[in-house]
């Protein structure tokens, strides 16, 4: 999640990327409410150890993933004057400014164009793209077949999207993503844990084992190498059961990881003491700024509808 210090109000008729970021304002309202709810604000470290004891009083660990650079100039002084933890998951190409933020690129793309063709096994495609609702209809079916193909494969499809309307994407991660520098300026803070999102961002599912392994490892690797201290906890890209399964959960295990959290939604149950490196997590984005989508998500109420299973009995989450 990003968030942005200067957001308008309400978002630009085509911004189908806005569920990345939240507002300062919200983002103070959220801690906020999340307090007043009875919801302790605690470290990975803590919440890992609290598990770990069968100690469930409600927590919760607010995270952000990608390591874009707001979260050091906008999240990081509202967490330091209220004297709170929180987590950003680092990709380690990404903070090393050759990171490939296909999704924003997409959108950048389709925002010079009036019509988008593509090539789809086998066939011609054409989406219209003359107004903000058929682009904004056009990225989310580009996207979500993007998501479904091949991560090499997606990735040249946007790039030569890119070429075709003549938007340059290799300003997007250098521009937006911290580097190095900035990382270590956030690390040094012991309110602020550093935890890992792989090297490329890739969907780890897609990946033959040694390469999911690899992603991850060098990753590890990498920020402990950079930033000198031990790195615990893990977040898979993008995080869906397509995304990441009981392989990449084991695969953390293995590689000594404390927790890992995915995007599967909900509140984390008793259950989860034993899966760690699997756990899920309430979405606070772009698209639920808003007090009484905090209340619902706190409550766990559409998690275990959705789910079909009882009302969790412990109230704990990872926030991202």
């Amino acid at each position: 999640m990003g968030l942005g210090p200067s957001l308008p109000c309400t978002p630009a008729a085509f911004e189908p990327n806005r569920i990345l970021r939240v507002t300062p304002q919200f983002l103070e309202q959220a801690i906020a409410q999340i307090r007043q709810s009875g919801f302790e604000i605690i470290s990975l470290d803590d919440a890992h150890f609290r598990l770990l004891e069968k100690d469930f009083r409600p927590f919760a660990c607010l995270t952000f993933d990608d390591g874009y650079r707001d979260n050091l100039e906008v999240a990081y002084p509202i967490f330091k004057r209220h004297n709170l933890p929180f987590a950003v998951y680092i990709c380690t190409d990404f903070a090393d400014g050759r990171g490939d933020l296909w999704w924003l690129a997409l959108e950048k793309a389709i925002l010079r164009t009036d019509s988008v063709s593509l090539r789809i096994a086998g066939s011609e495609r054409r989406w219209p793209a003359t107004s903000a609702a058929a682009k904004d209809a056009t990225f989310h079916a580009i996207y979500w077949w993007l998501r479904s193909i091949k991560e090499d494969d997606a990735r040249a499809v946007v790039a030569e999207l890119c070429r075709a309307t003549g938007f340059d994407p290799s300003g997007l991660c250098p521009g937006l993503v911290m580097t190095w520098d900035e990382i270590r300026r956030l690390a040094a803070d012991p309110l602020v844990t550093i935890g890992a999102h792989t090297r490329r961002h890739l969907a780890l599912a897609k990946l033959t084992l040694p390469e999911a392994r690899d992603e991850i490892a060098q990753s590890l690797a990498r920020i402990e190498r950079e930033l000198g201290v031990p790195c615990r906890h893990l977040s898979y890209p993008y995080g869906d059961e397509r995304s990441a399964g009981e392989r990449e959960f084991q695969l953390a295990r293995e590689l000594g990881f404390r927790t890992g959290v995915t995007t599967r939604k909900g509140l984390i149950q008793r259950r989860h003491a034993s899966a760690l490196t699997g756990l899920p997590r309430v979405s606070l984005n772009g698209d639920y700024q808003h007090a009484r989508y905090v209340k619902v998500f706190l409550n766990g109420v559409p998690f275990a509808f959705a789910n079909r299973r009882p009302r969790p009995a412990t109230q704990t989450a990872p926030f991202h």
